[in-house]
This record gives structure tokens, sequence and C-alpha cells, in this order.
């Protein structure tokens, strides 16, 4: 049971309250060992808390580290505050080339390694092919499937070399969206040969970059699976991302709090249909009762026969190396680098135009 019980709970990352390590957080973490945490605005103070909180969390149990993660792109997505750089979107550093690009993807990435910190969810694959698009937009780093590919695994390599995970989103593609999938369930209607064309080549150069992770979308996309989103669709993650096009990493959903999932389906239901469609590592990303009511219904589903237990090992032995990795690769930084007077020159220059 126990055993059980640790190899559902590493597949999911779950949030915390406040800026330290509470209590309930810490008891939650002993009876339900999640693989990971990731951090939002109200987790972010100085970089010296911030790196005492990633050094918390990761020795909450040494045999079994607790990989802790951020939304990192620039631009909207930016959640430290000052003395941080807080740099531009990706779509305006992509406007000065891929050395800039590289440069910022570097320079982000040694901020985040000087606090510890494991992986970050970027960068956007996404193309920026709908110019009504209210939650991608100038999150992307091009307009064509060419541009966006090549810059954004220019950011992809700057921060391996760093020693970051990284994470390649939202696949099989946001940038067509017309609505924000925090708010509802976006469809895109293109046909599988327009999707072909258009939103894959970005993963598909990805995948063969060596991308450790990507990122679902919670998008309905009726050309490839008529009834479910991609996040919960065996059709996409399985017979997609997985046979057709190869990819061997982990793959991790969006959080499963999005209204785009959380109005349609309960935590539970979410969470054993993103595991049997293939999804890896799953995002509670702050309401932790949520999250203990989705490991108890995988564990449930398992016990039952409904999921797979050779599913759930399959996803924790990749979430398991995602951390080896990370202790093989990382980097030490000192806090010295965040907000340091090469990256706030970097960033005016390319303020300035």
């Amino acid at each position: 049971m126990r055993s059980l019980r640790a190899a559902v709970a590493r597949c999911f990352l779950g949030g915390l309250p406040g800026p330290a390590l509470d209590r309930d957080t810490r008891r939650l973490r002993a009876e339900i060992p999640f693989g990971g945490v990731t951090l939002f605005r109200h987790n972010a103070s100085d970089p010296a808390s911030m790196r005492a909180l990633v050094r918390d969390l990761h020795a909450l149990d040494p045999a079994a580290p607790t990989l802790v993660a951020i939304d990192h792109e620039g631009g909207r997505v930016h959640r430290c505050p000052p003395p941080f750089t807080h740099f531009p979107a990706a779509a305006v550093v992509a406007s000065h080339g891929l050395r800039a690009v590289r440069a910022v993807a570097a320079a982000m990435a040694r901020e985040l390694a000087a606090l510890e910190i494991d992986l970050t969810f970027a960068p956007v694959l996404d193309v920026a092919s709908n110019s009504a698009n209210p939650v991608i937009g100038d999150r992307a780093f091009g307009a064509t499937p060419e541009s966006a590919a090549r810059t954004a695994l220019g950011a992809f390599r700057a921060t391996r070399a760093a020693g970051l995970l990284t994470c390649g989103k939202h696949f099989p593609g946001h940038g067509d969206t017309a609505t924000d999938s925090h708010l509802e369930l976006p469809v895109v209607a293109r046909d599988r040969r327009a999707l072909a064309r258009t939103e894959l080549p970005p993963f598909r150069a990805a995948i063969r970059a060596g991308i450790p992770l990507l990122m679902t979308a919670h998008v309905r996309y009726p050309a490839l699976d008529p009834t479910l989103p991609a996040t919960l669709s065996p059709r996409i993650v399985t017979g997609l991302l997985r046979r057709r096009l190869g990819f061997r990493g982990v793959i991790a959903t969006d959080d499963l709090e999005m209204r785009a999932i959380a109005d349609h389906w309960g935590p539970g239901e979410s969470a054993v249909r993103a595991l049997a469609a293939g999804c890896d590592l799953l995002l509670f990303c702050h309401r932790q009762d949520w999250l203990r009511e989705a490991v108890g219904a995988v564990e449930r589903a398992v016990r039952a026969g409904h999921l797979a237990e050779t599913r759930i090992a399959d996803a924790s032995r990749r979430v398991s190396r995602l951390v080896r990795w990370r202790r093989t690769h990382a980097r030490r930084e000192r806090l010295s680098v965040v907000g340091c007077a090469a990256h706030r020159r970097l960033d005016a220059g390319l303020r300035a135009g």
C-alpha cells in the first residue's frame, strides 16, 4: 500500500500557501510524498528567503528530493519581485535575434540556479498564429513555425546549459486559441493537415533536440479527438505525442485547477483521466485538498483495476529520472547574480530597442 502511495504521489506537483514551508504542507508531504512544488508570486520574496524555501523543500526527503518548479518566461509570466531581473516577453526578445534569446535565457536560468530551483516551465513552443489570442500572444517566440522553433530551442539550449530542467508548452499548440484556458475550455478547429503544418513543427524540433518535458494544453482539437481536451486524451497524449512523434521524456499537465478542466471534471476524475491518457506529472498548483483528493482517486482506480499499475510505475520512473538529471547537472550560482549589473544592462538594451 505504501509503495503504491509513493509511486502515485511522485506523479504530482503541488503548491504552497505562502513564502515559507508551513506546518500543514510538511504534514501533507509526510502523508503524500508528492514529486514537487510549483512556486508562484505569493511564494516569492527576497532571493535569500526564496533560496532558503527551496532548500527546505529539497530537505523534506533527501532520498527522494522534491522538484521545485516555477513559470519563468519573462514578460507577463514572471513570479519573482525585484531585485530579480524582469526581462521582456519572448516575442520582444526574439525580435532582437537568436543571440539575444540565448543571452536572456542564460541570464534567467542563472538567477533561478542561484535559488537552487530545479525546473522552469519554459520555453513556450506555441506559434503566435492568432492575433486575438488572449493567453499566448507575446509569450510565443514567433508567428511562424520556423521562427518559433528556432528561437524557442535557442532558449531551451541556453537554459539546459545552466543546469536547469526545462518544459516546452503547450502541446499540441495553444497559439490559435481565442479564449483563455484559465477561464474556459478553448477549441482549435483546424484540420489535421493545418495542425501538422503550423502547430506541431516546434514540438517535433524540441523532441529532436532532447527536451526533457513537454506540457499539454487544456484545449480541445476536434480533428484529433472529438470529445476530450489534449490533457485528457489518449489519442493526443499517447497516440500522437508518444507513438507518432516519439517523445520519450516526461509529459506534464498544465494546472488541473484551471477552469478549462475543473469546470468539467473533478480533481479525482481529471487526475485518473490524465494518467490514463499518458501524462506523467500532474499539476495541482494551489489547492492542497484537491491534491489529496486526486491522489486518493488514482490509488482507488489502480486498486480497482481501472488504471494499470504499470502506467503509474512508468510515470514515476520518468519523474525520478528528472531528479537524477538535475542532481548531476546542477550548477552553483551566487545570489549576487540576481539582478546583477550585466543582467540589468541586457534588459535595458532590449527595452531601448
